[in-house]
């Protein structure tokens, strides 16, 4: 079957591009992280964060926070949406305004019944089951994630004592469409998690020439026969000590 993901028109530039639509702001840090813990997005704007900038959507407005990471270099954060195509779009926007090294922190529906709630995951490689991440480079089924984000994740979290596993992550489209079968299958090519960004974002940001790395909790689980929510959406604490390990990852995040 010939489908239009798999078509090889990527040596083109888009008619539209991120150069057109956002200008740099004078202060733009080189580093960033996409949290979608959003709480923790909000306390850094109801706190002593400025914003550096404003993407619009139809969504309504994302602002981009100027943070500092624990030894006071700045770094910006925003909360980049549910979905690929919003998160790669987002990426893009952050490319066109300088930003070299981006750090992804967030949830993951765990596909391990080990992966207690909780449990740190770097992003070690991504099956790719979704579309946005065909537009960016060629097919194929996985992608190794960046090797230098890799690093500078392990580091930080081995630093702080914090329990980590290296893992692939499913990235799928459809959340109502995580079947037995396919979970099943996922789990036999190697996959610790799901999530429905990530294959799109180390896709983008190879594309781009820029560094990428994510770290997931352990968040809701499809490991047994039944979704366990675990309440992961309310764990409040955990969220922000991972994003605050996330943050400091991007503020040591050094330019090769």
């Amino acid at each position: 079957m010939d489908l239009p993901l798999t078509e090889d028109d990527l040596a083109d530039e888009g008619v539209i591009r991120a150069e057109s639509i956002v200008r740099r702001p004078p202060d733009m840090p080189d580093t960033a992280v996409l949290c979608w813990f959003p709480e923790v997005v909000d306390a850094l704007g109801a706190g002593d964060a400025r914003a550096l900038s404003v993407l619009r959507t139809e969504l309504g407005r994302t602002p981009i926070w100027r943070a500092h990471g624990p030894r006071g270099r700045p770094v910006a954060v925003l909360h980049p949406g549910v979905g690929a195509p919003l998160a790669a779009m987002f990426l893009e926007n952050l490319v066109a305004m300088g930003v070299r090294r981006i750090v992804g922190v967030g949830g993951a529906g765990a596909l391990r019944h080990e992966l207690t709630f909780g449990h740190a995951v770097v992003l070690g490689s991504v099956l790719r089951d979704e579309g946005t991440s065909f537009h960016y480079l060629p097919p194929s089924r996985t992608l190794d994630a960046d090797p230098a984000g890799i690093a500078v994740l392990e580091r930080m979290l081995s630093d702080a004592g914090i329990p980590w596993v290296l893992g692939r992550c499913w990235t799928t489209d459809a959340v109502y469409r995580e079947t037995p079968g396919r979970i099943e299958r996922r789990r036999a090519e190697g996959c610790a998690v799901v999530d429905m960004e990530a294959s799109a974002l180390v896709a983008a940001a190879r594309r781009l020439g820029i560094g990428y790395g994510q770290v997931f909790l352990a968040a809701d689980s499809l490991a047994g026969p039944e979704w366990d929510h675990r309440g992961w959406t309310t764990a409040r604490e955990a969220r922000a000590g991972l994003f605050g390990l996330a943050l400091a990852a991007a503020e040591a995040w050094e330019q090769p």
